[in-house]
């Protein structure tokens, strides 16, 4: 069994793992590089494989660090299956389209810009992928997958999907191949999410391996308490609006939007918070995927399901707006104050979420909430890090408002529960680390179990 590691090396994004074995080519996961400039040309960069060589797709999760490239994958010549779980599936067609949209759009400002200023030479931008291509890559997908059941992927060549806790229909997968001997098992964690949180359940005790691939997002931190981050979240809401100014939250669609409007829900319900609070869920991807999470239970964990069971909507609160339109959204930037605006992406590399930090990042009386992970290189990094003023749509913006970063909103384990989920593998001699940033991967290292452990760099490979 071979190995070779061709994304999320030494870096958060960008997940594409390829292994080989009785005679078939197995991908997990193609994930988008997601930062600067620098990764978006790395994107359209060869993958380190033939992707017309690649028998069959098993998708972790529907993040775009994960399944971003498929579009790719799909218009360079792959025609095999993709598999994942049903949520995964449903998610990803949302995912893929709003990226294709986006990079069509982008490559559109790019060529009108360059002929704008004299530098078009006769050539249009080209986007990485567009819709058909999107569509395209949705086509591949095959029969949805159970949680812990065995996938036969060819002779001697199978995979169990187990769940990750990380967002709807997370995964981790396990990979099995019989090559006349005994059975070698690899485990994938894929992004593994943290017990209590009150959506999805913990992730599963994870099966025996010989060699475990892992993420290391928070392989050298700890996280806030949840239920300490929501007294803070809540907190800096209360002071904005006492301020007179609008909370801008920059929010991932998947998972975290619906995290946080059931904090709200419940912050209004218990008193925490006015019933008259203005939310305004500025993400039509955002949007849909709540209407998505709501199809499927069979994901839920105990909290969400309880409250479903009591005929509650969990993720609705009196002064909530859903803004699908660009109209409506770019209305949003006359308001003066006492709203929170949830927009994407969390990230601040794309989406509405950009024009609100535009008209709101100056304001001293404003408050920019950050609930999740940001990636060396992106707008969001250069404002948590305390950049003095940084450029949105070719302008230097300064940054007056208050910054919060509440990192126990985080649907990636911390480190004390990365180490617990490695401890409990049974058997596995070798620990391959992914997923995170060098310092990152460096601190887990110390801390794992005696045994091999590798941090593979770009398209290096291991015989297993």
């Amino acid at each position: 069994m071979k190995l070779s590691f061709h994304g999320a090396t030494r870096t958060v994004t960008g997940s594409c793992h390829l292994v080989e074995a009785c005679g078939k080519r197995i991908l997990i996961d193609c994930g988008m590089l997601q930062g600067g400039r620098e990764l978006a040309r790395e994107n359209a960069a060869p993958f380190g494989f033939d992707p017309a060589s690649i028998d069959t797709v098993l998708l972790t999760h529907a993040h775009l660090d994960h399944c971003g490239r498929l579009p790719l994958l799909a218009r360079q010549g792959f025609r095999g299956e993709i598999l994942a779980t049903s949520a995964t599936r449903d998610l990803t067609r949302l995912v893929l389209l709003d990226a294709a949209h986006l990079q069509e759009e982008e490559a559109r400002r790019a060529t009108a810009h360059a002929s704008r200023y004299g530098r078009r030479h006769g050539k249009a931008e080209e986007p990485l992928f567009t819709l058909l291509d999107a569509m395209d890559a949705m086509d591949r997908f095959g029969r949805p997958v159970a949680y812990d059941t065995m996938v036969p992927l060819g002779e001697g060549l199978r995979a169990r999907f187990v769940d990750a806790g990380h967002i709807l229909g997370s995964a981790s997968i396990l990979l099995e191949a019989e090559e006349g001997g005994p059975a070698k098992r690899v485990l994938f964690s894929g992004d593994l999410g943290g017990a209590g949180r009150p959506l999805l359940g913990a992730p599963a005790a994870p099966p025996a391996a010989d060699v475990v691939v892992m993420e290391t997002t928070y392989g050298d931190r700890l996280h806030r308490s949840y239920p300490d981050s929501v007294t803070e979240f809540l907190a800096a809401v209360r002071e904005t609006f006492a301020r007179g100014g609008n909370v801008i939250v920059p929010t991932f669609a998947l998972e975290r939007a619906q995290e946080l409007l059931y904090v709200l829900h419940l912050a209004v319900a218990d008193g925490n918070l006015p019933a008259s609070a203005q939310v305004y869920l500025d993400s039509p991807m955002a949007i849909s995927a709540t209407e998505i999470f709501k199809r499927h239970p069979e994901c839920f964990g105990p909290v969400l399901t309880a409250a479903f069971a009591r005929g509650e909507d969990p993720f609705g609160l009196p002064g909530l707006r859903f803004v699908r339109e660009a109209a409506e959204s770019m209305g949003l930037n006359r308001l003066p104050g006492g709203a929170v605006l949830m927009a994407g992406s969390g990230m601040c590399t794309g989406g509405r979420v950009r024009h609100h930090l535009r008209h709101n990042l100056w304001r001293t009386e404003a408050g920019v909430v950050f609930v999740g992970f940001a990636a060396v290189g992106t707008l969001a990094r250069r404002i948590i890090d305390g950049a003095p003023h940084v450029r949105i749509f070719g302008e230097d913006i300064p940054v007056r408002a208050k910054i919060h970063t509440i990192n126990g909103f985080s649907g990636h384990a911390d480190q004390a529960e990365l180490l617990a989920w490695r401890h409990a593998v049974p058997g596995a001699g070798m620990t391959v680390l992914v997923h995170g940033e060098a310092t990152a991967m460096e601190a887990f290292a110390r801390k794992l179990p005696p045994g091999r452990v590798e941090m593979p760099g770009l398209h290096q490979s291991f015989t297993v």
